[in-house]
């Protein structure tokens, strides 16, 4: 318990760095784009009629929900991909700060997920804008798209807080997850239909992907107007507590030695 309240008495007295440091890495992120945050609106919408078209065409899925189906895909994914990619380089990119003055290390991954979450919210009105244009009707089961996106987020900051302390040690980490962030988006069934897998008896692929099951939640609150699949916002849910446990006592017992390695 003491441990504990040490972690909220240094989040609530670092609370202001942490508010800097987001607003940092939103600046950093867009300092060399003429269009600036206008990109986190465009990128996705172009991405999403790049995948439309020949997805679309090559799955016989050109319905009016399949450009939504993978927009909704397309987001949560490069939040996941993005915010894992910035936590895991947020130690060893802050090695300099790190060095010459004292503040809890653990700052530099949470400001690198929340940065990269409010980038994400900020694109949802390209989803909201598709979802007007395209007639998609809202109903009673949109309140629970925020669960799935809660559960993503503690899932990234677990994973975060993982690949940061991992980083350090063995810097080969970043090309590593690289390759395992393109296996999770294949898995994640962002532009194709998950209905030809499943009759495929390859189904277990989804069911041991947490991504997807946040993404397939989603689409349930979003998309089709249906109740979450509760065998998939537990398992998910659990898996991201998991990881947030194993990544906090990983970091905690690790982040002393950072200094010896940066």
């Amino acid at each position: 318990m003491g441990k504990s309240k040490q972690i909220i008495r240094n989040f609530t007295k670092y609370n202001n760095l942490l508010y800097e440091l987001v607003k940092k890495n939103i600046k950093l992120k867009y300092r060399r784009s003429y269009l600036g945050i206008l990109w986190t609106l465009i990128e996705p919408l172009l991405t999403m009629i790049v995948l439309t078209v020949v997805f679309g065409t090559f799955f016989n899925k050109g319905t009016k929900q399949f450009p939504v189906y993978v927009l909704t895909g397309r987001l949560l994914f490069s939040f996941f991909q993005s915010a894992t990619k910035a936590g895991l380089k947020s130690v060893s990119g802050n090695s300099s700060m790190i060095k010459k003055v004292y503040v809890p290390k653990y700052i530099y991954v949470v400001s690198s997920v929340v940065s990269n979450f409010l980038i994400f919210l900020i694109s949802l009105i390209v989803l909201v804008g598709v979802g007007i244009v395209l007639k998609v009707e809202p109903t009673m089961y949109l309140v629970q798209a925020w669960i799935s996106l809660a559960i993503l987020f503690v899932m990234s900051l677990g994973v975060s807080l993982i690949l940061a302390t991992l980083s350090v040690f063995f810097r080969d980490v970043e090309y590593i997850w690289g390759v395992a962030c393109m296996l999770v988006m294949y898995a994640s069934a962002i532009f194709y239909p998950v209905e030809r897998i499943i009759k495929s008896g390859k189904g277990w692929v989804f069911n041991m992907n947490p991504v997807y099951m946040c993404i397939a939640n989603f689409r349930n609150s979003v998309l089709y107007g249906v109740p979450m699949n509760m065998h998939y916002c537990v398992l998910s849910a659990g898996i991201a507590v998991v990881l947030l446990v194993i990544g906090m006592v990983l970091f905690y017992k690790k982040q002393d030695d950072f200094i010896l390695y940066l």
